[in-house]
């Protein structure tokens, strides 16, 4: 149960944003600028369900060819993160943009224990019920330049899950094979922290049955971000629209979970369905050079939960977060953010902004 959640996890505290992005997306100075940096990172956080997590994140940023300035720079990096409830997860993840960006690779996979809670509301004894799972997950996804900030793409995931309920239910081994199409048009100022502009994604991933998968399944995911420029080009208004539909039978391992980067302030894994939609803003004041604040809020709702009563119901999240400025040569934010939701909350290290 739950498997999701690890990537989820994953996904955010690194939203790097690094499968899409703009073809002028670095600003002048960091053009003239290093050609490569690294930087290690320390990781501490925490939730409701895996408790404290603390590790180490190293991170290079590079030109694949020096001569190409109009591509943005690469990145690879490594995540290794234990929590005081004993799960961890070892994760790589790189993404590249080389021909002038007319071309983006992006490599991704993770592996760990994961050892959490789900909530199952239609039984006779409705709570949460611990559970263990060990996962595996690899992606790798290849975008080309259409026309001029219109992208699109294929991609390949491999996942695979072996889940122990406890006493709730037998163990299950689980693995699935998805392929993905997707498109985007990107029109932001910048890569990793835009002042301006948009980034619109659509994304349709198949699970067929000639891949050895044991349930057809298929999802459509659509996003907007949006970008505001204020006080004279030092701060941000981000504003964001998500929304994930399951189409078909979903597999418990492909369904969706309130919280992550969506609708922070949700840590439990409570509410989960077939499908999400959520909205959210953020305003992000920079009131010093390498240093800034940040407030945001959303809603969110969910359909196709296996606990009927949580459908369609109004889920908002709200909270606060610091960053700083982690590489010297460019805008690229690191932070804390504290949220609270419906009977929950959450502490959130990030890598990156939320969106």
């Amino acid at each position: 149960m739950k498997n999701r959640f690890l990537l989820l996890v994953f996904l955010l505290s690194f939203t790097l944003n690094w499968a899409q992005q703009d073809t002028n997306s670095e600003t002048k100075d960091s053009i003239v600028q290093k050609p490569h940096e690294f930087t290690v990172m320390p990781y501490i956080s925490y939730n409701r369900n895996l408790e404290f997590m603390f590790g180490v994140t190293p991170m290079y940023m590079f030109r694949m060819n020096r001569n190409d300035l109009k591509s943005p720079r690469s990145m690879v990096g490594l995540a290794g993160v234990y929590t005081t409830n004993k799960s961890y997860f070892i994760a790589v993840f790189s993404q590249m943009y080389f021909k002038e960006d007319s071309w983006r690779l992006q490599v991704f996979g993770v592996t760990g224990d994961h050892l959490s809670q789900f909530y199952a509301g239609d039984i006779d004894e409705p709570g949460f019920y611990d559970y263990a799972t060990n996962t595996t997950i690899i992606n790798v996804g290849i975008k080309r330049k259409i026309v001029e900030h219109l992208y699109g793409g294929f991609a390949y995931t491999y996942s695979h899950y072996e889940t122990d309920f406890y006493d709730l239910q037998p163990a299950t081994t689980t693995t699935s094979q998805g392929l993905e199409i997707n498109f985007m048009i990107d029109k932001r100022s910048n890569i990793y922290y835009p002042m301006n502009g948009y980034q619109t994604k659509l994304r349709l991933k198949m699970y067929p049955l000639w891949m050895g998968n044991d349930e057809r399944a298929n999802r459509i995911l659509t996003s907007h971000n949006h970008y505001f420029p204020f006080r004279k080009d030092k701060d941000v208004l981000a504003a964001r629209y998500s929304g994930q539909f399951g189409l078909g039978s979903i597999p418990f391992e492909q369904q969706v979970t309130v919280g992550g980067k969506d609708i922070r302030g949700y840590s439990e894994g409570k509410y989960r369905g077939d499908g999400l939609i959520a909205v959210q803003s953020e305003y992000r004041w920079n009131f010093h050079r390498k240093m800034g604040l940040v407030g945001f809020a959303g809603l969110a709702t969910i359909y196709g939960s296996d606990t009927s009563s949580f459908d369609w119901k109004m889920y908002p999240g709200a909270g606060v977060g610091y960053r700083y400025q982690a590489f010297k040569s460019m805008k690229f934010n690191v932070g804390l953010d504290a949220a609270v939701g419906k009977d929950d909350w959450g502490i959130y290290f990030r890598i990156g902004e939320a969106f």
